[in-house]
């Protein structure tokens, strides 16, 4: 804890903020004004001295002068507000010099007495200034001036000095002296501070009446010692301590009690509110609190920032002579870290600052406990309204997810007119997998929030644009309105010309360069388009069915399509087959192998087995590869298929090689089985079930591989190199990718495709490609397997260009596992004779 004080007498006048109210210099001036005419009219009053005038008038009236300077030095003073107020023993003073001056030079000597006194007071330290000391002396003077004239009113002139009614008559002059004086203070101070007036009333008269009581007996019993016994004067200075004593105490109790509460109700308010409401509350009440002219509060945040409050109260920061209550600053710290600074300006400059330092720091404890709260409370709700909004929206773009988009375009249909029709456009960006590939996830991101602001830039209102995931986004248009040309559409499903325009056009807009990582690039894309009344389907089917649009579109490759109902059909059939597919991976008597060898072009000897699938359905029947491979490789089933085929493959390999063929099988393998870390583990337990060396297992690698994540995919392929399995590129030559692999892992094998082995007798192009690869295989030293060989024509122009290994119907067609070795047999029988026969088995499938 920090704390800083500045002693009174240190702010000068130029800095202290705005001066006095005139109404309140006003009200100064007319007071002493009457005062002056009072002392001057108090001569007037007829009487004289209650006792015997053992002295002078002007020796008396000097003497009630000096007990009314008495009076003013012992005084004691409370805080009541934002200002001080003072209990003196005036009363007391009255009654003693009434007894011993004339009545009509009490005013006088009031106003000489308590004027002399305050100067001296403010010369000892105080520091009041003049027009305070004279407002003081007037007031003073004025309260003297009534009592003097309601005492010689009930007492008579003369009066005895043991009189019933003097004694009577001094203690009404008393309460008059009292009811002047607080009159005039209270005016003073409404004048001063906004507070209510009867709280002022209540808070005086509380600290001031047991002071009256004891200023009346102490002057009662005075002027009793006077008459009677002047010795018993000597015991008045100890009496009136005492009585001080404990008046000093009440006040102060009564002041703390005050301030507690205070404290108490300024510091619950400071509870459950944000940083703004806090540091108001906070402003407020410390100025409640310590009765201050000004607070200020430094608040430090979280991330560092100062953001400053202040808060002035009614009246100047310095008095009328340029000086100013003390400035406490206490450093506000909880648990060690810094929370902000309270700097609090009291009003009075005598204040001794002793009590106000540890009042200044206990707030400043809460306060700065209200503060991280508050602070606490807000980076709360600020996590709130981020999980909010990110279970909302998607974190690249800022569009609004798969769940929003749901839930946001089911309250939009709801809000339109049920046969308005309304339209979802399902957006996929064609090969966006290449950017990836080739420029990285980064450029990928880039392209992907180009894309999402050229969208929303086509988007109208009411729209709803969302990114679904990856690469698709959509765009839900709640009022689809038919061309005029289109009325025959009107009577049908929904009108679609409009939708497919502004289908066409955000593929054309969406088709313009971008620049990324400094390539400029041209980014195509396919549209699927559903259209419905609103009543007619909520957005989930809406999304649906632009899904299947959009497979049509991209099947097609014609950039849009629209919905077309007879697809459900198709789309039920797929899922189905999926949950088949499972069905058929737990019984092992449906996914079958269909092995074809590879032979030497020259001797059709055999050189290596592949391993195709074929699915037996019990109730389809034989369903064609191209039907479930794909519908495999996009679902999740692709890593137990591929672990089963290469189980059946590998077991079949153990059987020939049991037979003395120690050959190959080569297996083809998915792109997402690459994109597995976990790959090159699993076939390397399969090697060890089945026993076979690494070296019998050939993975053929699609050209797909290239254009998929090259640092997985190279690290996978890199540890199947080093554990000894062979890796052969399929398809060959039909994309840069397969030229792209060939840089990155070593591979044994090319197969040439097959379209150009069909083409090579018609088409000198066709012919090219493969003498091309053959004298590459040759540089880089691996196998090169000419695929699809059925005439002897085809055979003869292979080994015209080189080829060694061919595989095709013309030496043998696909058979089941059960015929391999004795078709291998057969192979190997023809082989030894160097005849070019081909091998027809019967059994072949």
């Amino acid at each position: 804890m920090t704390q800083r004080i500045e002693q009174p007498g240190v702010r000068p006048l130029a800095t202290a903020g705005p001066g006095r109210p005139v109404r309140l210099h006003v009200f100064t001036g007319v007071v002493v004004f009457v005062a002056l005419g009072a002392a001057l009219a108090g001569f007037l009053i007829p009487g004289r001295p209650v006792l015997a005038d053992p002295l002078s008038a002007p020796g008396a009236a000097g003497l009630a002068a000096g007990l009314a300077a008495a009076g003013q030095f012992a005084r004691l003073r409370f805080r009541l507000g934002r200002g001080t107020v003072s209990v003196s023993w005036a009363e007391a003073a009255f009654i003693l010099g009434y007894a011993l001056a004339p009545p009509g030079w009490l005013p006088a000597a009031t106003l000489v007495g308590t004027a002399g006194a305050w100067f001296l007071i403010s010369w000892l330290g105080e520091h009041r200034p003049r027009i305070e000391i004279l407002h003081l002396a007037a007031s003073l003077t004025l309260g003297a001036t009534g009592a003097t004239l309601v005492t010689t009113a009930i007492a008579g002139s003369p009066a005895g000095p043991t009189s019933l009614r003097l004694q009577i008559g001094l203690a009404a002059g008393a309460l008059t002296y009292l009811a002047i004086t607080l009159g005039l203070a209270v005016t003073t101070l409404r004048l001063h501070q906004d507070q209510p007036t009867g709280r002022l009333v209540a808070r005086v008269l509380h600290a001031k009446l047991p002071m009256l009581a004891g200023n009346v007996l102490v002057g009662l019993l005075g002027l009793f010692a006077l008459v009677h016994e002047p010795w018993w004067l000597l015991a008045g200075p100890p009496a009136c301590w005492l009585l001080r004593r404990t008046y000093r105490y009440h006040l102060r109790e009564a002041d703390e009690r005050r301030t507690w509460q205070a404290f108490a109700a300024a510091t619950a308010a400071l509870a459950g509110k944000d940083e703004e409401a806090v540091a108001d509350a906070g402003l407020r009440g410390a100025l409640d609190v310590f009765g201050a002219r000004r607070v200020e509060l430094e608040v430090i945040r979280a991330d560092g920032s100062r953001h400053s409050y202040a808060e002035d109260g009614p009246g100047p920061l310095v008095d009328a002579s340029g000086l100013a209550g003390p400035v406490i600053t206490r450093s506000m710290i909880v648990q060690g870290d810094p929370v902000g600074e309270l700097t609090v300006w009291f009003a009075d400059p005598t204040l001794p600052v002793t009590r106000e330092e540890l009042a200044v720091s206990a707030f400043g404890d809460a306060l700065a406990g209200a503060l991280r709260d508050s602070a606490a409370r807000r980076q709360v709700a600020e996590l709130s309204t981020r999980a909010f909004h990110d279970a909302r929206h998607d974190a690249l773009t800022g569009l609004l997810n798969r769940t929003a988009l749901l839930a946001a375009g089911d309250r939009l249909l709801r809000s339109v007119d049920r046969d308005r029709h309304v339209a979802l456009l399902l957006l996929d960006l064609d090969n966006f997998r290449e950017v990836n590939g080739t420029l990285g996830n980064r450029a990928g991101d880039d392209v992907l929030r180009t894309v999402a602001e050229r969208i929303v830039d086509l988007t109208r209102d009411h729209e709803i644009v969302a990114r679904l995931g990856d690469d698709e986004f959509a765009v839900l248009v709640p009022n689809v309105v038919a061309l005029a040309d289109s009325g025959a559409l009107r009577d049908g499903p929904a009108p679609l010309p409009q939708a497919l325009r502004r289908a066409r056009e955000m593929v054309d807009q969406l088709a313009a360069p971008m620049e990324v990582a400094g390539v400029r690039l041209v980014v195509e894309s396919s549209v699927g388009v559903a259209v419905n009344r609103a009543g007619g389907s909520d957005t989930a089917e809406l999304t649906r069915r632009a899904a299947l649009a959009l497979a049509d579109a991209k099947r097609q490759r014609q950039g849009v399509a629209t919905y077309d109902s007879t697809h459900d059909a198709s789309n039920t059939d797929h899922l189905a087959l999926l949950a088949e597919l499972r069905d058929a991976l737990a019984v092992r008597d449906q996914i079958v192998l269909a092995l074809q060898p590879a032979v030497d072009l020259a001797t059709s000897a055999p050189t290596g087995v592949e391993a195709l699938t074929r699915w037996q359905h019990p109730r389809r029947g034989l369903v064609p590869p191209g039907e479930f491979i794909r519908a495999i490789e996009d679902s999740e089933l692709v890593a137990p298929f591929t672990r089963y085929v290469l189980d059946l493959s590998l077991a079949a390999a153990r059987d020939w090689t049991a037979q003395g063929f120690d050959l190959p099988v080569s297996v083809n393998v998915s792109a997402r089985s690459l994109l597995d870390p976990t790959f090159p583990a699993q076939v390397a337990d399969l090697l060890r079930r089945h026993r076979m060396p690494a070296g019998r297992l050939v993975l053929e690698i699609t050209e797909s591989v290239a254009i998929s994540e090259q640092e997985i995919v190279d690290e996978v392929l890199g540890s199947l190199r080093e554990m000894g399995v062979q890796l052969s590129v399929d398809d060959f030559g039909t994309g840069y990718s397969s030229f792209s692999i060939l840089t990155r892992v070593p591979v044994e094998e090319l197969k040439i495709d097959r379209s150009f082995v069909d083409e090579m007798i018609e088409s000198p192009v066709a012919a090219a490609v493969i003498k091309a690869s053959v004298e590459l295989g040759e540089r880089l030293g691996v196998r090169v397997v000419a695929e699809g060989i059925e005439t002897v024509e085809q055979r003869t122009a292979l080994i015209e260009m080189g080829c060694t290994f061919a595989q095709g119907y013309h030496f043998c067609k696909p058979m089941p596992a059960g015929r391999i070795v004795s078709a291998l047999r057969q192979l190997s029988g023809t082989a030894t004779t160097a005849r070019i026969v081909p091998f027809r088995a019967d059994d072949a499938v």
